[in-house]
């Protein structure tokens, strides 16, 4: 099966699935082109916490306030809790969960911005960034994104932080255990069937983390989907025209994707 990808008001994608144990590519198109990735880069902002973790400067359970300007509605769930203290464990695991937007502009603070930028070119990521943090309205002269990136680098970090090559094992295992919490299926995942609130370890014999990112001209969907035989890293991401209609298109191309990834899955 091939996907179709929709086309219409002037909708850009960048596309890559590979089985990351046999290298096979299952899926690609302009895998290297640079799209609007909105959310999907606060797995940055995790990594440098944990990297920072795995180097002993800094504690887990190290506690954190959340300031009256850091707060951020819709996306999370941080704005409904009476709590105004957390854990970074616990804040970091609430953007993992829902891509909790206070939690991710506090995180932002603790660890700062040019920090985790800085991080991730180390990484080699070039064409890949959080690019600010989480406002609205946008102000003069703020980013017009919140993150870029492309589905050839994203890849390569799901790969990586499967394989644990930039962060120690059990960091490796709190990244996607944070990212297995995720209840965002509405993308590639949803060929997959799984349960939204419990799909890490096995469901239907498939066992999924993954990170989205969602505004009114983006879809994005990064992760990593496992079989008991196959592991398959997985980046689609969608732009469209500012103002045009294109969701359903996007999502019934994305879950196509999905269900070419299922079809690997089930040999």
């Amino acid at each position: 099966m091939t996907p179709r990808f929709y086309s219409e008001h002037d909708t850009q994608w960048s596309v890559l699935a590979v089985d990351i144990d046999s290298g096979e590519e299952l899926v690609r198109l302009d895998a290297e082109r640079v799209l609007d990735t909105a959310s999907v880069g606060k797995i940055f902002l995790l990594h440098r916490l944990l990297s920072e973790a795995d180097a002993g400067t800094r504690s887990l359970e190290e506690q954190v306030t959340r300031r009256p300007v850091e707060w951020m509605d819709n996306s999370g769930l941080w704005y409904l809790l009476q709590a105004d203290t957390l854990s970074l464990y616990d804040a970091a695991a609430l953007v993992g969960a829902v891509s909790d937007n206070a939690a991710t502009n506090t995180l932002c603070r603790v660890i700062g911005l040019p920090v985790v930028q800085e991080h991730t070119r180390a990484l080699g990521y070039t064409e890949s960034a959080l690019d600010d943090v989480v406002r609205w309205p946008l102000p003069p002269g703020a980013p017009r994104t919140l993150s870029h990136a492309n589905a050839e680098e994203l890849v390569r970090f799901v790969q990586r932080t499967a394989r644990a090559e930039d962060l120690s094992p059990a960091s490796a295992d709190t990244l996607q255990r944070w990212l297995g919490a995720g209840m965002d299926l509405s993308m590639t995942a949803s060929a997959f069937g799984l349960d939204p609130l419990a799909h890490y370890y096995f469901d239907r014999d498939i066992w999924l983390w993954n990170k989205t990112g969602t505004i009114s001209t983006v879809r994005a969907d990064v992760g990593l989907v496992m079989s008991g035989e196959r592991r398959i890293a997985y980046a689609v991401l969608a732009n469209w025209r500012s103002g045009a209609d294109a969701r359903d298109g996007v999502l019934a191309s994305m879950r196509e994707v999905g269900e070419v990834i299922r079809a690997a899955l089930r040999g």
